[in-house]
């Protein structure tokens, strides 16, 4: 039996971009589309039965939200119209509200995955782990697109195609995120970057996401999520591949409790291994010389133990510190909790009622 992937904003960009890539692999899945207007998700179910018809490997269909629960993963794509901004943050009360009422049939032991493209990614996987019971493992917030556009800047410092570069992001999908610098790899080969290099590249990859939202385009990066999501999905049920991901994390780089993105093995459905690397602390000048061998890390590889500061979670914006979240219903509001921030001079908490 093909995998069943169902997408909760299929009619939107990144769900119906991921929907094509998923039918273009090799591997068959079965695809549907779950939407709030229905019209759109109908629209690209019919124009992607051509795509199947071409050749293409699955199946494709319209869903109703109520079967969700027989999908194998979920990807939650679902979010409130994109507008001009600074900052991830702005959409969390309407996204928490969105997701609270397309996930709320999913009980504890649901054997699914749940991957989380809606923004903010971060508190949404922290909020919807806790609130649903799920194995952390299996809550995943896909962000590998911070870690694309780094290798995109390096290589376009560096002069060589950014396909052939090798570099990370971890913590925050946002603002805080950990640009891995010291690890950066060409062909397999670790390179040092100069410190004006280090900055352009750096300065690119904070700078996308403003970029692109004062474009006024009213679209996020459907492409490249659309293939990033469908090769995610292709991990979860393959032998054991390294990716960046966004999970709850319960000690590692001594957080516990907030969802961050961190490196992992995906295998076996969910994140199979959480690696903990060795990580410079910011400000450090020279980090050290990077690692001699060649060779790319195993997913599989246990990294050098030593020293882990904790990643610096900086907030990026003044929230309230409750967010009374609730769903429309006939008879009027029904709460659903509150969801907020509680900071500390380091990092941040998300916290529940």
């Amino acid at each position: 039996m093909n995998p069943r992937i169902t997408i909760v904003g299929g009619g939107g960009g990144v769900g119906s971009s991921l929907a094509f890539n998923l039918l273009m692999r090799p591997e068959p899945y079965d695809v549907a589309l779950v939407d709030g207007h229905s019209g759109m998700a109908v629209s690209h179910e019919m124009d992607l039965q051509q795509v199947v018809a071409s050749g293409a490997t699955g199946s494709i269909e319209v869903v109703g939200a109520g079967d969700v629960l027989a999908a194998d993963v979920v990807v939650l794509t679902a979010a409130a119209p994109l507008t001009v901004n600074r900052s991830r943050m702005v959409y969390l009360r309407d996204n928490a509200e969105i997701l609270a009422s397309v996930t709320a049939a999913i009980p504890p032991d649901w054997p699914g995955t749940l991957i989380v493209v809606t923004n903010p990614v971060d508190p949404l996987c922290t909020w919807l782990q806790a609130r649903l019971g799920l194995d952390r493992r299996r809550v995943l917030g896909y962000t590998a697109n911070d870690t694309l556009r780094l290798r995109t800047a390096v290589g376009d410092q560096l002069g060589v195609a950014s396909s052939r570069v090798e570099a990370w992001v971890i913590g925050e999908h946002g603002d805080a995120c950990v640009p891995l610098l010291d690890r950066v790899r060409v062909d397999g080969e670790p390179v040092a970057l100069s410190p004006a290099r280090a900055s352009a590249a750096e300065e690119f990859l904070r700078g996308w996401y403003v970029r692109h939202v004062a474009l006024d385009s009213g679209r996020s990066s459907t492409w490249t999520s659309g293939l990033g999501i469908a090769r995610m999905i292709a991990a979860l049920h393959g032998p054991g591949e390294l990716w960046p991901a966004s999970l709850v994390l319960d000690g590692e780089y001594g957080i516990t409790g907030v969802a961050l993105t961190v490196p992992v093995t995906l295998a076996g459905g969910g994140a199979e291994h959480i690696h903990e690397w060795d990580l410079c602390p910011r400000r450090r000048p020279p980090c050290g010389p990077a690692p001699t061998s060649s060779a790319k890390p195993s997913p599989h590889s246990e990294p050098p133990r030593g020293v882990r500061p904790p990643l610096r979670i900086a907030p990026q914006t003044q929230l309230p510190r409750g967010i009374p979240l609730s769903t429309k219903t006939k008879g009027g509001q029904t709460p659903l909790g509150f969801l907020g921030l509680r900071g500390t001079s380091n990092h941040r908490k998300y916290f529940f009622s």
